[in-house]
């Protein structure tokens, strides 16, 4: 994902600003120091876990294995954090960057709501909002930066999953 960004940046497809300010007069660092894997938000995963209550659970013969989530999520993470970082530095504050925000925060109340919480129905509407504000990124970032919204194609495949997963889960748990 990342490999595909930089050849696109290479090829002069995307205008990204270099040196130690933005077009901004911002640190292009800026971003990362509140990028998912750095942010308090993104912590929540860890925070609330699956746990005995989640591996009690009746879930459908398709779910992923459990190593597959922090694989997956690394890799989508790095390619969310430079998706924004992108955008930050070609546009600043901006509609994709307010989407981005969005996603980050969406994606960080779903651990909370389901594992934490444990409401799975509410953690269906979080991933609902979740997936929108992806689309809503990918849309918007396509005009200023084709590798930013591409970036974000995996991690709609990747939620779209676990939102068929977290209404699976509900369906087949309906008490819990």
């Amino acid at each position: 994902m990342v490999a595909l960004a930089f050849v696109t940046l290479r090829f002069g497809r995307e205008r990204v600003v270099s040196g130690c300010r933005s077009k901004n007069g911002r640190p292009p660092w800026l971003p990362s120091s509140s990028s998912p894997s750095l942010s308090p938000l993104h912590r929540s995963g860890a925070i609330f876990k699956p746990g005995e209550w989640y591996d009690g659970l009746k879930k459908p013969g398709w779910t992923p294995p459990k190593w597959a989530f922090p694989v997956v999520w690394t890799l989508l993470y790095a390619g969310i954090a430079y998706a924004g970082w992108v955008i930050w530095v070609t546009t600043g504050w901006s509609p994709p960057l307010l989407f981005w925000g969005a996603q980050i925060l969406f994606n960080a109340l779903w651990s909370w709501i389901f594992f934490g919480l444990r409401k799975m129905n509410l953690a269906l509407v979080d991933i609902a909002l979740l997936w929108l504000s992806i689309l809503g990124f990918i849309a918007t970032a396509w005009p200023v930066s084709v590798a930013a919204a591409l970036l974000f194609i995996p991690y709609l495949a990747w939620v779209t999953t676990a939102g068929f997963l977290n209404y699976s889960v509900l369906r087949l748990n309906p008490s819990a």
